[in-house]
C-alpha cells in the first residue's frame, strides 16, 4: 500500500466523520486507489481513530468555531452607574466583538433598558445598508 492512501484515508475520515470504511474504500476508488474495507479499518485502528458508529457526529466546539471564526461576533449588555446631578444613574451600554479581528464596537449607551431606541440599535449592526456586521454570513 502507498503511504498517500494512509495520507488520503485520515484526511477523508477528519472531514467526513460520518464517512465508515465502506465509504470511504468507495471514495478511494474513484482516486483509482483500490484498497479493502479491512485496510481502511486497519490505518484508522494504527492511528487510534474509531469505527464510524463509535465517531462523533456533530463536530466539536473547537472544530465547529475553527470554521466559522471569520464571520462570528459576540454582543453583550453591560451595566454602569454615574452619579449625575440628578443622582446615581444606572446606564446600559450595548458591545459587539468581531472574534477574528477583536475588534469591539461600542454601539449604544441608554438608561431605559428595552426602550424602541436600544431594540433598534441592537438590530444596528446588522443592517444591510451600513452595518459594520453586514458582511458576516448568517448560518
Amino acid at each position: 500500500m502507498k503511504p498517500e492512501v494512509g495520507d488520503l484515508v485520515l484526511r477523508m475520515t477528519g472531514k467526513n466523520q460520518s464517512w465508515g470504511y465502506d465509504r470511504i474504500k468507495g471514495a478511494l476508488a474513484t482516486l483509482n486507489h483500490e484498497v479493502s474495507d479491512q485496510t481502511v479499518g486497519n490505518i484508522l485502528k494504527e492511528h487510534g481513530i474509531e469505527p464510524a458508529l463509535g465517531r462523533r457526529r456533530q463536530p466539536t466546539w473547537k472544530t465547529f468555531l475553527k470554521a466559522h471564526w471569520d464571520v462570528l461576533a459576540a454582543i453583550d449588555f453591560t451595566a454602569i452607574e454615574v452619579w449625575t446631578n440628578g443622582g446615581l444613574v444606572t446606564f446600559y451600554l450595548l458591545f459587539v466583538m468581531e472574534l477574528k479581528t477583536r475588534h469591539v464596537h461600542f454601539t449604544a449607551c441608554t438608561p431605559t433598558l428595552g426602550d424602541g431606541f436600544m431594540k433598534q440599535i441592537a438590530r444596528s449592526p446588522t443592517d444591510s445598508f451600513d452595518g459594520f456586521l453586514k458582511d458576516k454570513k448568517s448560518f
